[in-house]
């Protein structure tokens, strides 16, 4: 199978406002690529502090099956009145805690892609993203889906076979082997959608006197990841910017009203990979549009 090739889809709910969002990607995802779509919800008993005023073991058992089974309820709700299309998910319902079971059954399914709300009902800061948001990044093995609230409305009209329409997509490189990897992503989800994609490169601590040569080489490096079969669209474009590369790719995705930004998850060096990659952290923290983040 293709590395790019999407099958198995999985799109953890926690019926916020942010998971509506992720649902809608994930949904729209499935129905473009004929992928299978999961959708979990976890029940975290340690939530619920009348737990622990179970008198017996089997009060206790009754009532973590009731919160079982109004959590089927709501989810089965929640699909019904937010897919768009011929999507049909199955459902997964389980208890523990919430990041180590969307972990395992995303390894147990060989799931392809994680969607994810990047904020959850819990209330966390936006500077902090939520702790299961964060752990899924840090850990999935396989790419994830970051999505926040849309900025600018990449949500479609309801006539709409596709409740999604992505129209500009950014990836990000610094040239490094794994995000290299990652590009293969971006040409396949910006073909899946017909979309513009801008191939970015961020010079950091760069000199004027050596700036020139290095956005031209820059440039030259650019067009040497683009496929030979893509030179033929006009779509792909390039471009060099200068300065902290969480703050270009930010500014450019705003300035260009980006429906999403594709990069890897760590970075080149170990102090990047000891926060998961301190530029993917800011982006996603900082950023207007949803972030697809791809492991080496």
């Amino acid at each position: 199978m293709n590395r790019t090739r999407i099958e198995r889809i999985l799109c953890p709910i926690d019926f916020s406002a942010f998971s509506v969002q992720a649902y809608a990607f994930a949904s729209s995802l499935a129905q473009r690529s004929g992928a299978k779509l999961f959708v979990q919800h976890v029940v975290e008993v340690w939530r619920h502090p009348s737990a622990c005023f179970a008198a017996t073991a089997n009060d206790y058992d009754r009532f973590c099956a009731d919160l079982l089974t109004q959590g089927k309820e709501k989810l089965r709700a929640f699909v019904k009145s937010n897919t768009k299309n011929a999507v049909e998910p199955e459902s997964v319902i389980c208890e523990g805690m919430a990041a180590d079971c969307i972990l395992s059954f995303a390894r147990r399914q060989a799931i392809d892609l994680i969607v994810i709300g990047t904020h959850g009902i819990g209330g966390f800061e936006r500077l902090m993203l939520g702790s299961i948001t964060e752990k899924v990044l840090r850990k999935a093995r396989c790419p994830v889906l970051a999505v926040a609230e849309p900025p600018h409305g990449f949500v479609a009209a309801e006539a709409s076979e596709h409740e999604v329409e992505l129209h500009k997509i950014i990836f990000c490189t610094d040239f490094s082997d794994s995000s290299n990897e990652a590009m293969e992503y971006a040409i396949s989800v910006a073909a899946e959608y017909n979309a513009n994609l801008t191939l970015l490169h961020v010079l950091e601590g760069v000199s004027k006197s050596h700036c020139a040569a290095e956005t031209a080489k820059s440039y030259q490096l650019l067009d040497e990841l683009i496929p030979p079969q893509a030179k033929l669209t006009s779509r792909i474009t390039t471009t060099v910017r200068v300065g902290r590369a969480y703050r270009e790719i930010n500014e450019l995705a705003r300035d260009a009203c980006a429906d999403l930004v594709i990069m890897t998850v760590h970075g080149r060096n170990a102090l990047d990979d000891a926060v998961f990659g301190s530029t993917t952290y800011r982006v996603l923290q900082l950023g207007s549009c949803p972030v697809l983040a791809v492991h080496p």
